[in-house]
């Protein structure tokens, strides 16, 4: 049985994503810093919760003692993040900012560095980073985009970070998969429930990204209709 670990399992596509995965068959670990909430998200869907906050290593350390004693893991999906309050550029907030890249940047490092010691025991490692095409260099030069008329810097900053922090993690890990993903406009917290998509369309790449086999691609950028420009 594939085992997964995702973080911010307790709501939104990161609990989506924990269903489909628990659907498919795998053994999936729901992470969460709300141990009431994620706890009851995990009895619900008949997941595995632990603690486990992105920005805390005493946490993360915990989180694998306690995955790797029920018998380690073979995918690790990145998908807590925070996304603040919407500033324009020139309104940013220095310090804000820096919340956003310790949790979608920095705590996703965290998290893949404490646990690339256990994927490297699976036959089949695969780690999920999701993102966001407001992170895409190239989408965001374009004029008449989306992503270019996006009047915020701090959270697309994050993202673009974390792009090429999934890169750089693929040419260190050639025997893994490692992608990023984009799930699209998705209505959930982190945008107050705003989005165009539903958690379930949001979830499909995601879901899709953790089932990839040996043989598929590693270093790619995709949403649910193929790769999307870096």
């Amino acid at each position: 049985m594939t085992t997964t670990l995702i973080t911010g399992a307790n709501q939104g596509l990161g609990r989506e994503t924990a269903r489909r995965l628990i659907a498919e068959g795998h053994d999936v670990w729901m992470g969460a810093r709300d141990a009431q909430a994620g706890r009851a998200a995990a009895e619900e869907l008949g997941g595995r919760f632990v603690r486990l906050d992105v920005t805390d290593d005493a946490t993360i350390a915990a989180a694998r003692q306690e995955i790797e004693a029920s018998g380690g893991l073979d995918v690790l999906v990145n998908n807590a993040g925070i996304s603040g309050h919407l500033h324009p550029t020139l309104g940013t907030d220095p310090d804000e900012m820096a919340a956003i890249f310790a949790t979608n940047v920095v705590g996703v490092a965290r998290v893949t560095l404490a646990f690339v010691p256990l994927l490297e025991r699976s036959s089949s490692p695969a780690i999920v980073n999701v993102t966001s095409s407001l992170g895409s260099l190239t989408l965001t030069a374009e004029p008449g985009r989306h992503e270019h008329g996006y009047p915020g810097m701090d959270y697309p900053a994050s993202k673009a970070a974390l792009n090429l922090l999934t890169l750089k993690f693929a040419h260190a890990l050639p025997h893994f998969r490692v992608n990023v993903v984009t799930p699209g406009f998705t209505a959930t917290a982190l945008n107050g429930f705003t989005g165009t998509r539903t958690v379930e369309q949001g979830a499909e790449v995601v879901v899709r990204a953790a089932l990839l086999g040996p043989d598929d691609p590693t270093g790619t950028f995709f949403d649910e209709d193929g790769p999307v420009s870096w």
